[in-house]
């Protein structure tokens, strides 16, 4: 075969990797709402690994995310190694190790607190790095533009917005962004989709952070307020919410966690 083709599993996969990869098992995961393609490749006599895939467009997160992990890494922050990349046929690949343990979301062997904890603390050394080293901006102006740019090309789906919003156009949501944009930012080192299948976990200790395209620096409250309505989604109440601002050590502000989940509608 000359050209990129899919595995048994439908993941595409890029023909100078397809004799390297002849021998592995190919799992599609289904869990997240990116854009990208994502498996988990059980490769014999090796550890595991994920193989991430996204066509290249103006919408593309990959080439970031795997700037963001090298970084990341050097930080001294537990996050997936990058193995290989490659760009080929109008698509980009990440082949990357597996981290170990299970996402926050599939962890019922923590208790509630614990997770909280877990949660927490993460977020909390995550925002210690300085922001003076980090190369990646994701403040509110910038992110913004990027929302109205996917609000003009099309890519917002109204469909998925959360309960008090559906119904209401993309425009209608931006319009109500633009209006409550807070007039400071306290600016952190950010995940920028810190929501519970991000964070991993093993024996009850965090163990890396996964889905860093966005990371970048942002307010606090960019990570806070998605992981403040990943608990309410996850225990399908507002329990939770109290415990991780008193762990993390900050007194909840309303406004900023709403203006937050609000941009979110548009990614």
């Amino acid at each position: 075969m000359d050209e990129t083709g899919p595995t048994p599993s439908g993941m595409p996969l890029p023909q100078a990797w397809r004799q390297t990869l002849a021998d592995a098992r190919i799992e599609r995961q289904s869990i997240g709402a990116s854009r990208a393609e994502v498996a988990r490749v059980h490769r014999h006599g090796q550890a595991d690994a994920f193989l991430k895939s996204e066509v290249i467009d103006a919408f593309s997160e990959l080439g970031g995310e795997i700037a963001r992990l090298r970084w990341l890494q050097a930080q001294g922050q537990p996050a997936p190694t990058v193995i290989a990349t490659i760009e080929e046929a109008g698509r980009r690949w990440l082949l990357m190790s597996a981290l170990p343990g299970r996402d926050l979301a599939s962890s019922p062997e923590l208790a509630p607190q614990a997770l909280v904890e877990v949660l927490a603390d993460a977020l909390r050394g995550l925002h210690a790095l300085p922001v003076a080293a980090c190369p990646f901006d994701q403040r509110i102006a910038l992110r913004l533009q990027a929302a109205a740019a996917r609000v003009q090309g099309g890519l917002v789906d109204a469909d998925d917005f959360d309960d008090e919003r559906l119904g209401q156009s993309p425009q209608q949501v931006f319009a109500d962004l633009q209006a409550t944009r807070p007039e400071h930012e306290d600016l952190v080192v950010s995940h920028g989709d810190a929501c519970l299948p991000n964070l991993m976990a093993v024996n009850g200790r965090f163990s890396g952070f996964i889905d860093c395209g966005r990371l970048g620096v942002a307010d606090r409250y960019q990570d806070l307020a998605l992981a403040a309505r990943s608990l309410v989604d996850n225990f399908e109440d507002t329990r939770w919410v109290a415990p991780l601002f008193q762990r993390y050590g900050l007194v909840a502000d309303e406004r900023r966690l709403a203006f937050y989940r609000l941009l979110d509608e548009f990614f």
